[in-house]
């Protein structure tokens, strides 16, 4: 006899609202599969991880792609439709020989669901169950406390595929909305809610009821941020009545500042001591992006503000505290290794501010994450510096460049490219091969501890700048530094006499 397929729906992320249902017919069955990228994590296992038992099957179907770009004949469409029918047959394999299949699928199977492409070919020949989860809209929705509709009021799904001028038509008829598949689709979706002069009601929600979660005004979200699992929210109109209300004074309390160092990405990259500082905190100031990868406490006030007012937020920040507020300030990585804790110090040496306490929550820094990912590049004598020229003079990088290459130093490189700085890698690259030899391993870290992380290893000949971005950072290698056959990368402890 066949066994029969499952597709079970795992909600949007918390392993907590995963169905009584959905538990235990993951629980039972014999064969796991789950859709996974390239890299092999799969989110779907990552939520049911805690229902699954010893001696199960697992069939990971690997996508080939995650973009448009293939090298297939018959394209992006062509290459994906090839991969849903092996992933089909392999399930076959299975259901022929009496073995209950369990699919797994993030939120519902049939809201935007991969499971769905394995329900179309297989549903005609296996006996086939579909349980629902919790969506991502309704996610967002209880995340932000704002209701989807009441009444009369209409929803509208959209996907933010939809060409903008579509888009905004049909934001423009519809009492309230969710955006699904955000991620490189952001920026049309911003412009069609702009037009649909519905902007300043949308809301952001990324990864909701997770460990990164993050949420706040769309209009206020950094498009290079934006991952894919994300969606947009036009909650109901009436959430007017929705209103946070005012902090009560703290006139009589002695404020403080305590600048926390928020780690590369990774939640679990947060320390004990940061957590502690954040939980204290009436008040979270700090660049748009790093506000947003602290969770919403509906008693403290939030302060986001553009990269480029350093100064203006250190002072900010010193005036609420002085104001009786006990303010965090947030720097991504460690925030005094080019971030927040200079700059806070550096403005609390104007004597309106000397009765303020400052104190600095050390994080792990990007290139300690970096480092970890690749290997041991940093084991034997290293220096930090950053190729941004907004604050320091390009002759003065480019003489500690040399510097530091002629002391046959292991570099890492902060901030080596933006959208406004381009060619200052490509001038780094030019000043370090005077020096080293075009061989030299380079490590590149994108967005490490983050949902698009990236490690690359390639030579300093072999570096190509236009691939480097503003949430890059580079580790140069010294004469001493190997690539060891599996990948990692090291630098000896010893140096030659």
């Amino acid at each position: 006899m066949a066994g029969r397929l499952y597709g079970v729906g795992l909600g949007p992320g918390d392993p907590e609202l995963v169905t009584v249902k959905a538990a235990r017919l993951i629980a039972g069955a014999d064969v796991i599969a789950f859709h996974a990228a390239r890299h092999g994590r799969s989110n779907a296992r990552a939520i049911a991880a805690g229902y699954l038992r010893e001696g199960q099957i697992e069939e990971p179907l690997i996508y080939p792609v995650t973009t448009e770009t293939t090298d297939h004949p018959g394209g992006y469409q062509g290459a994906i439709d090839e991969f849903y029918a092996a992933s089909a047959e392999r399930l076959a394999a299975h259901l022929d020989a009496g073995r209950d299949v369990v699919v797994l699928a993030e939120g519902d199977p049939f809201f935007y669901g991969s499971y769905m492409h394995m329900h179309k070919r297989l549903a005609d020949r296996y006996v086939t169950e579909v349980v629902p989860g919790v969506t991502s809209v309704s996610a967002a929705s209880a995340v932000l406390g704002r209701p989807l509709m009441e009444r009369d009021e209409t929803l509208t799904v959209l996907p933010g595929t939809l060409p903008p001028d579509e888009l905004a038509a049909r934001l423009a008829t519809t009492d309230s909305a969710a955006i699904m598949k955000l991620g490189r689709t952001f920026e049309g979706v911003r412009e069609a809610l702009e037009r649909a002069g519905r902007l300043d009601d949308a809301w952001y929600v990324e990864r909701a009821t997770t460990d990164k979660q993050r949420s706040g005004k769309l209009a206020d979200i950094d498009p290079a941020t934006v991952p894919y699992f994300s969606l947009a929210l036009l909650p109901s109109p009436a959430v007017t009545a929705f209103v946070e209300p005012e902090p009560p004074a703290t006139e009589d309390r002695r404020g403080s500042v305590t600048v926390v160092g928020l780690g590369p990405g990774a939640r679990e990259w947060l320390t004990p001591e940061a957590q502690a500082a954040l939980a204290e905190a009436d008040d979270v100031v700090g660049y748009t992006t790093y506000v947003n990868r602290v969770p919403v406490n509906p008693r403290q006030r939030r302060h986001a503000s553009d990269n480029k007012v350093e100064a203006e937020r250190a002072a900010f920040a010193l005036d609420l505290a002085k104001r009786g507020r006990r303010v965090a300030v947030v720097s991504s990585g460690d925030p005094g290794v080019f971030a927040m804790a200079a700059a806070v110090l550096e403005v609390s040496e104007d004597p309106q501010w000397k009765d303020v306490p400052v104190r600095v929550v050390p994080g792990l820094t990007a290139a300690q994450a970096v480092a970890s990912r690749a290997g041991a590049p940093l084991g034997h004598d290293f220096c930090v510096m950053s190729l941004s020229d907004r604050l320091k003079p390009w002759d003065v990088i480019e003489a500690r460049l040399t510097a530091a290459a002629g002391a046959d130093l292991v570099i890492a490189i902060y901030n080596p490219a933006s959208q406004s700085r381009k060619e200052q890698l490509v001038r780094a690259q030019q000043v370090l091969l005077k020096h080293r030899d075009p061989r030299t391993p380079v490590v590149v870290g994108r967005d490490v501890g983050g949902p698009e992380e990236e490690i690359r290893v390639t030579s300093l000949g072999e570096l190509d700048p236009a691939t480097v971005d503003m949430r890059c950072l580079l580790i140069v290698g010294s004469s001493q530094t190997r690539v060891l056959p599996g990948g990692q990368v090291f630098t000896p402890r010893t140096y030659p006499s």
